[in-house]
């Protein structure tokens, strides 16, 4: 009899403990995984936070708390151990992650989409005595000259990887690769250590912005065109033209014609439909407040939503869509 009072007190304890254990869980807010501080992805993901709080936490119980990482290729490990729920990810990270290409070994096929945000524009600069036609293909001419693809693992080097093998540049063989984040890319250029860098990004970027301060008129912004772009999109049609206007950097007198791939919100699969419905909702109907935060996110529209966008779309998000009459392709709609 004992023991048997002692095993109903147990499970009675139990029992009171997994129910607070899923309160607390139901009131916790999820993580979205961002990037470095000192890049766009932090702020941008603070601000989605700070409007989701905002908008659904009291009466929801729905919030996104911002977290810092090493960007795309650890938000999709994040991603899959659930250390978070939703992340901001480079495009091309998305079919990469869902099919286990590129740069991610095994497919992660609980990832979905729920919208671009940002346009990350590519700014491949080289010095001006080894520019020959203003194109990425001045790259293929580079005779062991030390080039900077971005730092290690990053997404500048991933995506920039794919750029040139898509081209069929064998940069890492026409080149000394150096391997560096922005901020010391920008300062080894202005040293002249280095000829030439990938980096990627939202223009005005504060790298580029520094080097054609101090070097602009010794440095090139190279082009893409458009049989290059279509190169680079022949496994993926991710990339799109992207005019970097004149004057939008110090001694750049002429628009730049580059492209440029989607930043997205991603999100696991097993999130409830309604809590990414209200998400999605309150970023779309909170975008003046959005961009009041933070500039980059002046691309964010209803007309940009799908643009870019890798992976199915998670079915709260396309709910959201319907409900504004937006035509959903049906190669994001989720099988």
């Amino acid at each position: 009899m004992k023991a048997h009072r002692r095993l109903l007190a147990v499970v009675f304890t139990a029992a009171i403990i997994a129910g607070c254990t899923e309160n607390l869980s139901a009131n916790r807010p999820y993580i979205l995984s961002t990037a470095t501080t000192g890049g766009t992805y932090y702020p941008v993901g603070v601000a989605l936070a700070t409007i989701s709080k905002a908008q659904l936490y009291e009466t929801h119980s729905v919030s996104l708390s911002a977290i810092s990482s090493a960007g795309s290729m650890e938000n999709v490990k994040l991603l899959r151990d659930n250390q978070a729920q939703f992340a901001i990810l480079q495009g091309i990270f998305a079919p990469w992650a869902l099919n286990g290409e590129g740069p991610i070994s095994k497919p992660q096929t609980w990832l979905r989409s729920i919208c671009a945000l940002w346009w990350n524009a590519d700014h491949f600069v080289l010095m001006n005595d080894l520019v020959r036609t203003g194109t990425i293909a001045d790259i293929d001419a580079l005779d062991g000259e030390r080039f900077v693809i971005g730092a290690r693992n990053s997404g500048a080097e991933k995506t920039g990887d794919h750029i040139l093998r898509s081209l069929g540049i064998p940069y890492d063989e026409r080149t000394t690769l150096a391997y560096m984040g922005y901020g010391a890319t920008a300062n080894a250029i202005q040293d002249g250590t280095i000829v030439g860098m990938n980096v990627p990004g939202g223009p005005p970027l504060t790298a580029i912005t520094r080097a054609f301060a101090m070097s602009g008129e010794d440095i090139t912004m190279l082009s893409f065109t458009d049989e290059q772009l279509a190169q680079v999109n022949s496994r993926y049609p991710l990339w799109s033209r992207y005019i970097i206007p004149a004057n939008t950097y110090p001694n750049q007198p002429e628009d730049v014609h580059t492209i440029a791939l989607s930043n997205i919100l991603a999100v696991r699969d097993d999130i409830p439909d309604e809590h990414v419905y209200l998400v999605t909702k309150a970023i779309f109907e909170n975008l003046a407040a959005l961009q009041e935060i933070h500039k980059a996110t002046r691309d964010v529209s209803l007309e940009n939503a799908l643009n870019g966008l890798g992976a199915p779309l998670h079915p709260g998000a396309a709910r959201y869509y319907r409900e504004q009459g937006i035509e959903i392709p049906a190669e994001l709609l989720s099988q």
